[in-house]
C-alpha cells in the first residue's frame, strides 16, 4: 500500500484533556478522533490494528471449536427483565424506547440473548457441548469515561459462551477458553497475568481476568514471585498477619488523643507503631418491610488495623452484608455510637451493632480503638477481657506487598495491569433465571452449565500501547502493527532513481507476504522518520540516492537507536527473519 492512498494525520502535541500515554500517542498518531465523551472514530490506521487483532481473535476462537455468529447492538428488555439484571446493572446499562413505547438496552454483553438461542435450538444433550462467539460493538454509561479507549463508553469486544451438560464439561469448556486466551495473548505480543478475580456483575462460581502488564494501570494484582499464584487484589486472600493470640499485658486505659482522628495520627501521638490500632468502618444494612412499614436497618462495625484498607468486594461477601450494603449515615453513627467518626470502636455502644473483625484484628492484643468519645482512645484492649469476642470474623482488607501467599510459597508482591480479558464459569445462573433446558438421554429436562468469555478488543489497543512506548511515540508489538514494514525514499518525488527503486521494492515486499507501506508523499527524512516513529511501525526501511548505487539500503527496528546498512538483496531475508510469522 502506498502511503496517498490511505489517510494519515498526525499531530505534534496531543489535547490537554488526554490523561495517559496511549490517550496521548492514539491521538497524536491519528489512530481515533474524539467524536463525544467516551465515543471515538477509529481513524484507517487505528481500525488496522483492530482488523489485526480481531483476526488473531478469530483463528484462536476458531481453533477451539468456537462458532462465529453476531447478536444485535439493540436488544429487548424483556430478555434483561427475565434474567434480573434489567434492574440490576445499574445505570451503566443504557435504557432506551422505541416509538411504540417498548424497552429496549443497548447490549454491554449479551447473555440473555444467547441464553434465549440456546434454549430455542439446542434441545438435546446430543448437540452439547456448544461455544458462540460474536464479536460486536458494546455500549456502557459510564459515568466518568476516560483515559481514551481505556474507559470508553462505545467500544468492541469479543464475547462467547459455552453451553455444557454438566459442571464437569463445563470446567473443560472453561479450560479450553483459557488456553485459547494465553494463545491469543501470547500471539499478539504482550506481557500479561492470568488472575483469580471476583465474579462480579456478570456472577458465576469461577473466573480469571487477563491482565496487561503496565505502571498505568487501574488494577492491582498480587502474586507470588516464587510460586504461580496470582489474583486481582479483590480476590486476594489476607492471611492473618499473627500466629496467635496473645495474652493481656496491659490494662485497658482511656487515652486523652486531643485532635487525633486518624489511625495515623493516634500512633504517632502515643507513640506506637501504627500495627498496634484498630479502625473501626460503619456500614448499613436495609431490610425491606410490609407495606406502609419503614425499612429495618442493621448497622455493622468492621474492625480492621490501622495500616489496612477495607476491600469492599470482600466485605459483601460476608453472611449479612452479601444482600448490599451502604456506609451508615451521621445520624446513624451518633446514634449507635454517641459519637463522630474518628473516634469510634466497639467498646460502651448506645445502641447493639453488629461486629466483624478482620482475621488479624481477631488475634491482635492489647490495641489501641477509640473510646467513642471525641479526643479519647482506649489503649490496651483485650478481647474477652474489655469486650467479648467478635461476633464474626472475615477476610476484610486488601493485602499489601510483604504478606504471606496463600498458597503458603513465598510472600506477596503487587503490580498494575489492565484488565483485557475476562472468562467466567457461569454455572446456572442464566439458564435458571431463564428456564433454559435440554433433555438428557432419559429424556428429562436439564438446565444448561454456561461459561462467558470476554475480550476487549479496542481496549487492547490501549493496553498494548501503555506497556509499548517511548518517548518517540508508540512502538507496536509486530502483530498489531498497522504495517510491518514502512519504506522510506528520500527525494521520492524528485528522484526518478529513487522512486523506482522504491516502487520495486514495495511490490517485491508485499509479494513475499510482508504489510509494507511506501511513504510516497515526498515529506522531508526528518518529518518522515517522525510520523513513523510515533505511529509505531516495527521496521523501517530507508533509501537514498547514495545508497542505492552502493547497493544498499538501511534498515532500522523501531526499538533500535540506529540503523544498519545492508545489501539490498539481503534486506527481504533479514525482514523475515526480525518479522516470523
Amino acid at each position: 500500500m502506498k502511503a496517498s492512498a490511505t489517510f494519515i494525520s498526525t499531530l505534534k502535541e496531543a489535547p490537554a484533556d488526554a490523561e495517559i500515554a496511549s490517550h496521548r500517542l492514539m491521538l497524536r498518531a491519528g489512530l481515533i478522533k474524539r467524536l463525544g465523551a467516551g465515543i471515538y472514530n477509529y481513524m484507517p490506521l487505528g481500525l488496522r490494528v483492530i482488523r489485526k487483532v480481531e483476526a488473531i481473535v478469530r483463528e484462536e476462537m476458531n481453533r477451539a471449536g468456537a462458532i462465529e455468529l453476531l447478536m444485535p447492538v439493540v436488544q429487548p428488555a424483556e430478555l434483561w427483565q427475565e434474567s434480573g439484571r434489567f434492574q440490576k446493572y445499574g445505570p451503566e446499562l443504557l435504557r432506551l424506547k422505541d416509538r411504540h413505547d417498548r424497552d429496549f438496552v443497548i447490549q454491554p454483553t449479551s447473555e440473555e440473548v444467547v441464553t434465549d438461542i440456546a434454549r430455542q435450538e439446542l434441545r438435546s444433550y446430543k448437540q452439547l457441548p456448544k461455544n458462540f462467539f460474536h464479536i460486536q460493538t458494546k455500549f456502557r454509561d459510564e459515568r466518568r469515561p476516560r483515559f481514551g479507549v481505556m474507559r470508553g463508553r462505545e467500544f468492541t469486544m469479543k464475547d462467547a459462551y459455552s453451553f455444557d451438560r454438566d459442571f464437569e464439561s463445563g470446567r473443560r469448556s472453561y479450560e479450553a477458553m483459557h488456553r485459547a486466551y494465553c494463545a491469543i495473548f501470547d500471539r499478539l505480543g504482550l506481557r500479561y497475568r492470568a488472575v483469580a478475580a471476583d465474579t462480579g456483575a456478570i456472577g458465576g462460581d469461577v473466573s480469571l481476568e487477563f491482565q496487561v502488564i503496565a505502571d498505568t494501570g487501574e488494577d492491582a494484582i498480587v502474586y507470588c514471585p516464587s510460586s504461580d499464584y496470582a489474583a486481582n487484589i479483590e480476590l486476594a486472600e489476607g492471611l492473618p498477619l499473627l500466629d496467635g493470640r496473645a495474652p493481656p499485658a496491659q490494662p485497658r486505659v482511656k487515652t486523652p488523643t486531643p485532635g487525633k482522628s486518624t489511625c495515623a495520627d493516634v500512633a504517632a501521638w502515643l507513640g506506637l507503631p501504627l500495627q498496634r490500632t484498630v479502625k473501626s468502618l460503619v456500614l448499613a444494612t436495609d431490610e425491606a418491610a410490609g407495606e406502609g412499614e419503614a425499612p429495618k436497618t442493621t448497622v455493622w462495625l468492621l474492625l480492621l488495623r490501622g495500616d489496612h484498607d477495607l476491600n469492599e468486594i470482600k466485605a459483601g461477601k460476608v453472611e449479612g452484608l452479601k444482600g448490599g450494603f451502604r456506609f451508615a449515615t451521621a445520624a446513624e453513627i451518633e446514634a449507635h455510637f454517641g459519637c463522630r467518626p474518628g473516634y469510634l470502636g466497639p467498646i460502651g455502644l448506645r445502641r447493639p451493632v453488629r461486629i466483624v473483625a478482620d482475621r488479624t484484628v481477631a488475634r491482635m492484643a492489647d490495641f489501641v480503638c477509640g473510646a467513642n468519645e471525641a479526643d479519647f482512645h482506649f489503649t490496651g484492649v483485650n478481647w474477652g477481657r474489655d469486650l467479648p469476642e467478635p461476633e464474626l470474623v472475615a477476610d476484610l482488607r486488601n493485602v499489601v506487598a510483604g504478606d504471606p501467599s496463600p498458597d503458603g510459597r513465598g510472600v506477596l508482591a503487587i503490580q498494575r495491569g489492565i484488565e483485557v480479558g475476562h472468562i467466567f464459569l457461569l454455572g446456572t445462573k442464566y439458564s435458571d433465571a431463564m428456564n433454559a433446558t435440554f433433555l438428557d438421554e432419559q429424556g428429562k429436562p436439564q438446565r444448561f452449565v454456561m461459561g462467558c468469555y470476554g475480550i476487549g478488543v479496542t481496549r487492547l489497543l490501549g493496553a498494548a500501547i501503555e506497556q509499548n512506548h517511548d518517548e518517540r511515540g508508540i512502538a507496536w508489538p509486530d502483530a498489531m502493527a498497522p504495517f510491518e514494514v514502512v519504506l522510506c525514499p528520500i527525494g521520492y518525488d524528485r528522484n526518478p532513481l529513487v522512486r523506482a527503486a522504491a516502487l520495486a521494492l514495495h511490490d517485491e515486499l508485499a509479494a513475499a507476504g510482508f504489510d509494507v507501506l511506501l511513504d510516497d508523499r515526498g515529506e522531508r527524512p526528518g518529518a518522515m522518520f517522525a510520523d513513523w516513529e510515533l505511529i509505531g511501525v516495527p521496521q523501517r526501511v530507508v533509501l537514498s540516492e547514495r545508497g542505492l548505487a552502493a547497493g544498499t539500503v538501511e534498515l532500522q527496528g523501531r526499538r533500535e537507536a540506529a540503523p544498519t546498512s545492508l545489501p539490498r538483496a539481503d534486506l527481504a531475508s533479514v525482514l523475515r527473519a526480525r518479522l516470523p510469522r
